[in-house]
Formats: C-alpha cells, sequence, structure tokens
C-alpha cells in the first residue's frame, strides 16, 4: 500500500508542477515491445495510484497486429482474463504533444498473490538480471536506437531525404554523419529533445546514418536496467510524436528498404561491482591492450554462445531477416572485436572505468526488455561457466562474415524453441509462449498472398 501511496504522492507533486491533467495514459509493453494500455478520467486517478486495477493479461502476448494466438494462455481459450496492475514508480510525466493536458504512466501486472506476472517484459528481464544480482554485479547500460523519416504525405513509403540545394532532386548517396542532413531535421529535433526533457528521457547525440533520411539518437547510460529499457521505448513513442507534427512517419522497422542500411537497436552494457569498480577491467588476468580482463572475455563467449538462441528476441518479425545480410553492416555471425563495426559485439574504445561492450545484433523493431534478458543472460551463463569467445577480430581487420546464426523466421523460431540457456533466464513458460507467439504470426505472414506473388508467378508459371 506504501508503493501505491507514493504514486499518488507523486502524481500530485507533478500536476502541481505542469498542471492538471485532463487524461492519464497508462502504459504497457508487450512482447514485440509495442506500448498497449488505456486513457483514464481525472476521477479515477486516486483509486488507480492507490488500489491498483485489473487489467488484460493477455496484452503483454499479443502478436504485432494485437491478435491473441490460439494455444496461448490469457487469450480466447481461457476467457482472456484480468489480472492485478500497479503504476511503475518514477514514471509518471506528462505528454507533451497531446492536444489536451494529458499524463502517462508506465503500468506491470502481477498474480493475486502479488508475484511478477510471468509475461510481462519487465518482470523477464528482472528474473533475468538475479544471478547477475546474486554475484553482486550491477549492470549499467543505454541503447542506440536507429530509425528512418518518411514522407508522411508520399502515396508509398519513401524517405523525406534531403535534397540536393536549389533543386528537387535528391540527394545521393548515403552522405553518412552529414551535419546538414540534422540541420534540414532541426525543428524535428528540437521537439524531440523538448519532449524527452519533459518525460525525463535522457536523450544525447543524434547523427545521420548510413542512408538518406536514416538517423540515430543515443541514450545515457543508466544503472538500471529496466530504466534504460523504458527510456527506449518511451523515447520511441516520443520520436514518433514529433515525426507527425512534422510531417513524417518516423520507421523503426528492421529494414524498410531492400538496398539500404537496416536500423538496428544498439545495447552498450558494462558490470560494477559492489564498490562501484568495472568489473570488466579487474581480475588477475590482465591484457595490456585493450585494458580488460578475462572477466570480459568470458562474458563476451557467453553472449557468442547463446547468439543463435537468442536471435529470434532481436529479430523477432519477417522485416527483421531482410536486415540480416553480410553485405549490410548487419552482424551475422556470432563474433567479437574491438573498436570494429561488422562484429557482433564490439568493445569500443574505452578506459578501465568505462570499459563495456556493444552488442549489436538486434533490429529497432526489437523489445528492448526481452533484449536485454537475452544479454545479461549471455553474460551471466558466460562469466559461470568461462566460456570462450573464440578469435577476437583486430581492429582494422577486414570481415567476410558468414552466416552462422538463423537468417530466416521459421528457423529461427526452431532454434529458440530448442534453446538449452535462456529458459533458466526468462523463464520457460515464458519462452514457450514466446515461440508460440512468433509460430503463429510467422504462419500468417507466410500464408498471404502479396502482391509480390503476382509480380513473380502470374505470367511466369
Amino acid at each position: 500500500m506504501a508503493k501505491h501511496t507514493s504514486a499518488l504522492t507523486e502524481l500530485s507533486a507533478l500536476q502541481k508542477k505542469v498542471g492538471r491533467f485532463e487524461a492519464l495514459e497508462l502504459l504497457i509493453p508487450d512482447l514485440n515491445g509495442i506500448l498497449r494500455g488505456k486513457r483514464v478520467r481525472p476521477d479515477d486517478f486516486a483509486k488507480i495510484c492507490k488500489d491498483g486495477f485489473a487489467f488484460c493479461a493477455g496484452a503483454t502476448l499479443l502478436t504485432t497486429l494485437g491478435e491473441t494466438v490460439t494455444g496461448i494462455p490469457f487469450g480466447e481459450g481461457d476467457g482472456d482474463p484480468d489480472v492485478p496492475a500497479s503504476v511503475v514508480a518514477g514514471s509518471f510525466s506528462p505528454v507533451p504533444w497531446a492536444q489536451t493536458p494529458t499524463g502517462q504512466a508506465l503500468f506491470r501486472l502481477s498474480t493475486e498473490d502479488g508475484s511478477p506476472f510471468f509475461a510481462d517484459p519487465r518482470a523477464v528481464l528482472e528474473r533475468a538480471l538475479q544471478p547477475l544480482r546474486k554475484m553482486g554485479l550491477k549492470a549499467v547500460m543505454a541503447t542506440e536506437l536507429e530509425f528512418y523519416l518518411l514522407d508522411a504525405n508520399a502515396d508509398s513509403a519513401s524517405v523525406a531525404a534531403p535534397k540536393v540545394p536549389g533543386t528537387t532532386k535528391v540527394q545521393p548517396g548515403p552522405q553518412v554523419y552529414h551535419p546538414d542532413d540534422l540541420y534540414e531535421i532541426e525543428t524535428f529535433l528540437n521537439d524531440v529533445y523538448d519532449y524527452c526533457n519533459a518525460q525525463n528521457i535522457p536523450a544525447e547525440s543524434a547523427i545521420s546514418e548510413y542512408s538518406p533520411g536514416q538517423f540515430e539518437i543515443n541514450l545515457r547510460h543508466v544503472d538500471d536496467p529496466l530504466l534504460a529499457c523504458d527510456h527506449a521505448v518511451l523515447m520511441k513513442r516520443a520520436i514518433k510524436a514529433a515525426a507527425r507534427k512534422h510531417g513524417f512517419i518516423a520507421c523503426f522497422m528492421a529494414k524498410p528498404f531492400e538496398e539500404d542500411a537496416g536500423s538496428g537497436l544498439h545495447v552498450h552494457m558494462s558490470l560494477v561491482d559492489r564498490n562501484g569498480r568495472n568489473y570488466f577491467s579487474q581480475g588477475r588476468e590482465k591484457l595490456a591492450s585493450p585494458p580488460f580482463s578475462a572477466r570480459l572475455q568470458h562474458a563476451v563467449g557467453g553472449l557468442v554462445k547463446t547468439m543463435p538462441e537468442a536471435t529470434l528476441i532481436c529479430a523477432p518479425n519477417a522485416n527483421s531477416y531482410r536486415r540480416l545480410r553480410p553485405d549490410m553492416f548487419a552482424p551475422v555471425e556470432p563474433n567479437w572485436g574491438v573498436n570494429h563495426r561488422v562484429v557482433s559485439i564490439r568493445i569500443p574504445t574505452s578506459d578501465e572505468g568505462n570499459l563495456r561492450f556493444e552488442h549489436r545484433v538486434a533490429g529497432a523493431d526489437a523489445n528492448p526488455y526481452l533484449v536485454t534478458a537475452a544479454i545479461v543472460a549471455g553474460v551471466h551463463h558466460g562469466l559461470k561457466n568461462k566460456c570462450d569467445p573464440g578469435r577476437m577480430i583486430e581492429q582494422g581487420e577486414r570481415v567476410t562474415p558468414k552466416l552462422r546464426i538463423p537468417n530466416r523466421w521459421d528457423a529461427a523460431v526452431d532454434r529458440f524453441s530448442r534453446s538449452k540457456v535462456l529458459p533458466d533466464y526468462l523463464g520457460k513458460d515464458y519462452c514457450k509462449c514466446y515461440a508460440m507467439n512468433r509460430r503463429g504470426e510467422s504462419a500468417r505472414f507466410h500464408n498471404t498472398v502479396s502482391e509480390l506473388d503476382f509480380d513473380w508467378y502470374l505470367r511466369a508459371v
């Protein structure tokens, strides 16, 4: 009850600061990282904060289309029951793009006895973190999100690409890191940062990425992985809102265009011990360059070992696998290296204090809570079993990646279903439901007759 009372205090303090809300949006990420929820009126604010509320448990197990899958519990087969829900402490914020004064908050699900609901992505991540916490280790992390800005007024999906000055011709070439591309969208970026500031989302640098109309915004490192994932899903929402205002569509598909770069969700992570020291930089077996001990190698070894079975989490839908091509700067092999952007696990240039790895496998369409859960599972598995990561790719080394992780949706579902490591961290029941959900959506996707079928086969066959 004390936690719920503090939620009311938190909401009251926020409204005193920014003004009274006429509505409150309650949000929870589903299996795909899509925010679901409801909107409530002021008369219900106090009750929700004090007593919690009931919400459909199956909302966390929906497909991308928002559908239930036959055979998965908390769906059509068992009456789609509600479970207790409560607001996540510290998640209240205003919705600066709303037309009327509106607030928002994340919420979580539990069972009748108060334990976390197994299919809530926050609960999945919390479970996966427990083994590291028992070792006295804390994960410090941040995410980087890539996305495209599309022209909302175009008849078909097309990038809102910068033009050659004085013409209507699209600027050719990727023009990666070109500052003028950021100037072209300055008013959009200003709104993104304003929205993030209003919602306490620590958005940092923005860059123009490797394709026209593609950008990346980084988030600041925090020592709470759940909070870091909150930041990721909420920043995505803020980016989409700012895009609508400026005539864009913010596209977080992993591969919206066949010959252009895909969009990733990159996770930077380090571990610190009880004394706040970087765990990867400590230990007897120090290497001269870069400054890390065998601990980092073992953590990377666990990530390398679990990468094939975790691919389905990092690449959750059909479009995800269009990104996993060896010739498109996408990681397709369980490899690692220092200061190298072709490998799956990159060790950025760093000193002993901020030594970390960058996990580069996930697409921008992935659920950050589940991606992070899979990452910490791999890290702990590697530390526990002293996994060998294999030969390190040297800085500047030319790499010709080979497809050594599943590069098709059904193959990834099969590999995930045979996982020996992830169920111990994410939960056996959750892994079973996740595989059933992805397999069900895959079947529906591949059973759909598309225009491509007619283009390829109508005349030819």
